[in-house]
C-alpha cells in the first residue's frame, strides 16, 4: 500500500498578551507577594525564530514583555531567571541585559539567575544582571568570548566549476566572503572587532561580579566551566537547584511565603 503524506508547519507565534501560570503552590492569595519566574531558552537572537522546534516569537521582545509583565504587577517582589540557553548573538544578550538592568533599576526588586543545563556566552552575559547567581549542580556556563564563523568554500565551489565575479567599490567590502581565502589584513581587522567585543565582556563581568579575578587567564579565554567550577572562580554564587534560587529570591525580597 502506497500512502503520500503531506505535513505542513504551522506559525506557532503567539501574538497575544502574556498568561500567568502558576507553577508552585497553586494560586497566589489575594494580595499576597509571589515571585515571578521567567524562561529564558534556546539561541538568543533579535528575530522571529522558524522551525518545527523553535517558539516562533523574538527572544527579546518576549523577555521584554515578560519583565514589563512583572513589573506592572504589585504583587511580584522578586523576579528568578531561568536560564537554558548556549549564548546568541552579540547585541541581542546587551540588548537583553539592559532590559535586565533597567528592570531592577526601576522596580528595586531582586533578580536571581537560576542556570539549568547551559547558561554560556550571552546567556551567561544576561546572568551577570542580576543580584545572585544559582547555577544548578550539573549545569555548563562561563564561555566567555566571541565568536565569528566564517567559512572558506572556494575548492567546493571550484568542484562543480562555480566562479565568483565580484563587483565591489572598496577593498573590504567583501570581507569574510566564502568565496575566497581570508587576506592576512582581513583577518586582522576582524581579529581586531572580536577582541573588542571580547574585552567589552570581560569588563562586564568583572564590574558585576568583583570577586572574579580579572587576571584570571584561563576565566576569560572563552572556555566553560562546571558548576563547581565556575563557583570557584566566583562566577556564579551558589551551587543549587531551582528551588534554592526561588528561596533566595525571597529571602532577598523579604516575604518568606511569597
Amino acid at each position: 500500500m502506497d500512502v503520500r503524506l503531506t505535513a505542513e508547519l504551522q506559525p506557532r507565534n503567539n501574538t497575544g498578551p502574556l498568561v500567568e501560570m502558576p507553577v508552585e503552590g497553586g494560586l497566589c492569595k489575594p494580595g499576597g507577594a509571589k515571585v515571578a519566574l521567567v524562561d529564558v531558552d534556546g539561541l538568543l537572537l533579535n528575530l522571529n525564530l522558524t522551525g518545527p522546534y523553535s517558539a516562533g516569537e523574538n527572544p527579546v521582545d518576549l523577555f521584554r514583555e515578560k519583565l514589563d509583565a512583572a513589573a506592572a504587577d504589585p504583587a511580584v517582589c522578586a523576579v528568578v531567571l531561568r536560564l537554558n540557553s548556549p549564548g546568541g548573538a552579540v547585541t541581542a544578550t546587551d540588548v537583553m541585559w539592559r532590559e535586565l538592568q533597567s528592570f531592577r533599576a526601576r522596580t528595586h526588586r531582586p533578580v536571581v539567575a537560576c542556570v539549568m543545563d547551559l547558561g554560556c556566552g550571552g546567556a551567561y552575559y544576561l546572568a551577570t544582571a542580576s543580584d545572585l547567581i544559582v547555577a544548578h549542580p550539573t549545569a555548563i556556563t562561563g564561555g566567555i568570548g566571541v565568536v565569528l564563523n566564517l567559512y572558506n568554500l572556494e575548492d567546493f565551489l571550484g568542484t562543480f566549476n562555480v566562479k565568483t565575479q565580484f563587483i565591489k567599490a572598496g577593498p573590504n567590502a567583501d570581507l569574510g566572503s566564502m568565496t575566497a581565502p581570508l587576506p592576512p589584513e582581513a583577518r586582522l581587522l576582524l581579529q581586531t572587532m572580536a577582541d573588542e567585543l571580547r574585552d567589552r565582556f570581560r569588563d562586564v563581568v568583572v564590574r558585576q561580579r568583583p570577586d572574579v579575578d580579572p587576571a584570571g587567564g584561563t576565566t576569560f579565554d572563552g572556555r566553560v566551566f562546571t558548576a563547581r567550577q565556575a563557583l570557584a572562580r566566583r562566577l556564579v554564587d551558589r551551587v543549587g537547584y531551582l528551588e534554592d534560587a526561588l528561596e533566595a529570591a525571597r529571602e532577598l525580597a523579604g516575604p518568606p511565603g511569597a
